[in-house]
């Protein structure tokens, strides 16, 4: 999850603040204690009150290893929206146990519950299934916020509304967590789709799509539509929520993983910069028609990518502030609460006005395949000033669905749900179009323009930048040299000691030894 913000609003303290104006108030919220997860990013609520209304097709997983394609038979098989997550039902092990896994192009691991937890109604149960191997490995897996403990085996597993037949995964039993399944949430498990080196415990365990590309013969690419923007809460059954696809011609040739009723217009594509997370890089950011005119390697610092497992559109703290100030320059409303922008308070107007035209847009810039060019994603307001939930006396309250960040810019469902996102990772190259569903009263919620001239930004944005195997490696190295030199100074300390007559102990030696001791 790029490691998923598990925003948990356990309840709402309704003691209303009045604002500048009229129409706009703030609620204090009470955070579920400690349980943010900016890694799965996901808000979650035992009350369920994160809103987002779904106008389109829900998320499906659209390969057929048979050759012919049918995607009306596979759509609508993943539910949920941005705050509680996008998860596809499962059948493992055999008999099949099924369950519903979040599905997170921000982690590589599969793994479900395999353990009661308070905040689920089921979980693997390894026992039950004939086929289940655990190879007695154990692997831990921590995201910004949020962990898990688990056991590495091996099983057999079937989408129920996805390709025929059984794939041989590796899968980890999770039997202990915090911060990662919380209140509120309708899944148990998570599917990892990044790629082998973030892996845990490491590389060697084959990610989930890696073993569906090799034994079921489809090409290396899927794309993802998550259409869970404006869904309301209130409902006890997640609906349907978009489509993720992978296409081979019944001939074997392969014609791409995109699926054109899901779309609208042309596919624009980005170079994967790093094949870990999805990253990508990012020129720079526009608020309305304002540029923020940052230096390019603040927005990829310390990595830009794209993350379905996350719910806000998340910033590097300088790029944030920036957004920020950027924003209350543009809006209509003055002496904005600071306690919206930060997560801590709600927005709320009477049900009869329309915020939204208080706000401005949002673009996002990114480098094209031409190197020398860039193309523009940009989202409305109802993308990012988000409904959570209806009140007494005819409110509707907002929340801000951006966050900051100390570990790089996430491009989390905030963004993604105005677009059909193409991974094709045989290309090393991420695809953005229109999304079909991200329409509201006929309107469209995001926009894509360009091409436009990069000679204005470096020719590296991305450049200088550890990845994190990377600093695993130089870690370990310097803990080997740190131990090497300690060694060493023992070594000179003592031995000379061994030296002297035993009756003659100086005040520096006798020094040397309470040291020691």
């Amino acid at each position: 999850m790029a490691n998923i913000t598990l925003f948990s609003i356990w309840a709402f303290v309704f003691s209303l603040s009045f604002g500048a104006t009229d129409c706009y108030f703030s609620i204090p919220l009470k955070i579920y204690p400690g349980k943010y997860n900016f890694t799965t990013e996901t808000n979650l609520s035992s009350v369920r009150v994160v809103a987002l209304k779904s106008d389109g097709e829900g998320l499906s997983l659209a390969s057929d290893p048979s050759g012919t394609v049918n995607f009306l038979d596979m759509v609508n098989n993943l539910h949920g929206d941005s705050g509680r997550g996008y998860y596809i039902e499962m059948s493992i092990g055999t008999p099949g146990q099924k369950l519903n896994i979040l599905v997170d192009t921000g982690s590589s691991n599969f793994a479900v519950a395999a353990a009661p937890h308070p905040f689920i109604t089921r979980y693997f149960n390894t026992a039950l299934s004939s086929t289940f191997q655990s190879t007695g490995r154990s692997v831990a897996v921590k995201y910004t916020q949020g962990n898990w403990e688990g056991v590495l085996g091996t099983d057999l597993l079937s989408l129920p509304k996805g390709p025929n037949g059984t794939i041989a995964i590796n899968i980890a039993a999770i039997q202990l967590s915090d911060g990662f399944f919380l209140p509120g949430i309708n899944w148990q498990g998570i599917l990892g789709l990044a790629y082998p080196v973030l892996a845990r415990p490491d590389s060697s365990v084959e990610p989930f799509f890696n073993s569906v590309v090799k034994q079921l013969g489809i090409p290396d690419i899927f794309s993802l539509q998550m259409c869970g923007s404006g869904l309301s809460a209130s409902s006890a059954v997640d609906p349907p929520a978009g489509s993720l696809v992978s296409i081979r011609h019944d001939s074997g040739e392969i014609m791409g993983g995109a699926e054109p009723t899901l779309y609208r217009g042309s596919i624009w594509y980005t170079p994967i910069v790093e094949e870990w997370y999805y990253q990508v890089e990012v020129l720079k950011l526009e608020v309305g028609d304002q540029s923020l005119n940052l230096d390019c390697k603040e927005y990829n610092a310390d990595k830009a990518i794209v993350d379905s497992g996350t719910t806000m559109l998340r910033l590097p703290i300088n790029v944030f502030n920036a957004v920020i100030e950027a924003i209350i320059r543009s809006s209509r409303i003055e002496n904005f609460s600071s306690g919206f922008w930060d997560g801590t308070k709600l927005a709320c107007w009477k049900k009869d006005e329309n915020p939204m035209e208080l706000f401005p847009k949002l673009s996002i810039y990114l480098r094209a395949t031409n190197t020398s060019q860039s193309f523009r994603i940009t989202i409305l307001p109802q993308l990012y000033i988000q409904p959570i939930t209806d009140t007494e006396n005819d409110l509707e309250c907002f929340r801000f669905g951006m966050s900051p960040s100390s570990n790089g810019l996430v491009i989390g469902a905030t963004v993604m749900e105005g677009f059909y996102v193409v991974f094709d990772r045989a290309q090393k190259k991420l695809g953005f179009a229109l999304s079909s569903c991200a329409v509201s009263d006929g309107e469209p919620l995001s926009e894509i323009g360009g091409p436009f001239s990069a000679a204005d930004v470096a020719a590296d944005c991305s450049g200088g930048i550890l990845k994190e195997p990377v600093l695993w490696v130089i870690s370990y190295a310097l803990v080997a040299v740190c131990a090497l030199i300690l060694i060493g100074l023992l070594l000179l300390l003592v031995l000379p000691c061994k030296h002297r007559d035993r009756g003659e102990i100086t005040d520096e030696s006798s020094l040397v030894r309470h040291r020691i001791k």
